[in-house]
């Protein structure tokens, strides 16, 4: 049986567990190297559906890269041959920049494989986003998610305006901390919904989605214990954009989808759900990317194995509340704890 782009578990393996493939482009922008950084030369490829693609679109805008760094949404349904650009026929699709391929040069393309097979007619990997593309020499830099946003920390702090060159989202003295806390949050939590909704055997679904909640209880304890109002204190930092991209979507899709059912983050994690409305309504990089249409189509559609009707839930409604709402059950909870 063939691996196709809607496989998640390679066929024979009797684990039933979802094992993600590793980026196939891994280089670096920097001064001096193949790939220098220059306003203009790079586009950047992504999904608004799509978690990791989602970390890039936030810490593109907190860096003030908007100028330098353009990009191109592709349109929420991912089927056989994989994520595809907009039509005149998706001219009502929202988003802003869910277009063609843009670059000149790719008039023809229909498919981010298209670009793919440019670079390389013989590659053999997935056609992920992101995707960074220098236009100049037709190269994809990378398509590896935690090492382009660590570009845009600081490769291109020479040709952003000023206010922007402070922004650290990767300080020293907290560097040995996000690290640890990648160390498991990745696997266990943002990718742990996945080996949740992906897994193909009870066991599996088990294994992963226990450990998921355990480590869901571990970011609440945490949260409940830090000044706040972001996961290391003061300012946001790396460790927020990764844990956002996942949490934002965890109730609107993941709890009935991936049947990540345990709790939900609106009502059975206060800490958490404080903290990801802050960043949502506080802080234009995290909401101005956000596109729940595309998050909540995408995976209810694009996933027939899971969800063979493709039909897409109604709620939760709102997707995400605002910072003075909160379920009918927490409110009353609030109100009995204040008589008392």
């Amino acid at each position: 049986m063939k691996m196709g782009i809607t496989n998640w578990v390679a066929p024979g393996d009797k684990s039933g567990e979802f094992k993600r493939g590793q980026s196939q482009f891994r280089n670096f922008i920097q001064k001096g190297g193949e790939f220098p950084p220059e306003k203009g030369r790079y586009h950047l490829y992504v999904s608004y559906a799509c978690p990791w693609a989602h970390r890039t679109l936030i810490v593109r805008q907190l860096k003030g890269l908007e100028d330098i760094i353009p990009y191109t949404s592709v349109h929420w349904h991912m089927q056989e041959k994989g994520w595809r650009f907009a039509t005149p026929e998706d001219k009502d699709t929202p988003g802003v920049e869910v277009t063609a391929d843009p670059v000149e040069g790719h008039e023809k393309y229909t498919h981010l494989r298209d670009i793919y097979f440019q670079v390389d007619p013989e590659y053999k990997g997935r056609f992920t986003v992101p995707t960074l593309y220098d236009v100049k020499q037709g190269k994809i830099v990378s398509n590896e998610s935690s090492e382009i946003i660590r570009m845009f920390y600081t490769e291109f702090d020479d040709i952003i305006e000023d206010k922007y060159k402070n922004v650290s989202l990767y300080p020293k003295e907290l560097q040995a901390d996000i690290e640890a806390s990648n160390e498991w949050i990745y696997p266990d939590i943002n990718n742990g919904v996945y080996r949740s909704g992906f897994a193909t055997t009870e066991e599996a679904y088990t294994k992963a989605v226990t450990t998921l909640f355990s480590s869901l209880d571990r970011v609440e304890e945490h949260l409940s214990e830090t000044e706040g109002p972001f996961y290391f204190g003061k300012n946001i930092t790396e460790a927020d954009v990764r844990l956002y991209t996942t949490i934002v979507r965890f109730d609107p899709v993941y709890v009935q989808h991936f049947k990540t059912n345990i709790r939900d983050i609106r009502s059975g994690y206060p800490y958490i759900h404080k903290w990801l409305r802050n960043l949502y309504w506080n802080s234009p990089a995290f909401k101005d990317t956000t596109e729940f249409t595309h998050i909540k189509a995408h995976y209810t559609k694009s996933h027939t194995q899971i969800n063979p009707c493709s039909i897409t839930p109604v709620g939760p409604e709102p997707p995400i509340l605002k910072e003075d709402e909160e379920v009918p059950a927490v409110k009353f909870a609030l109100a009995m704890a204040a008589q008392k």
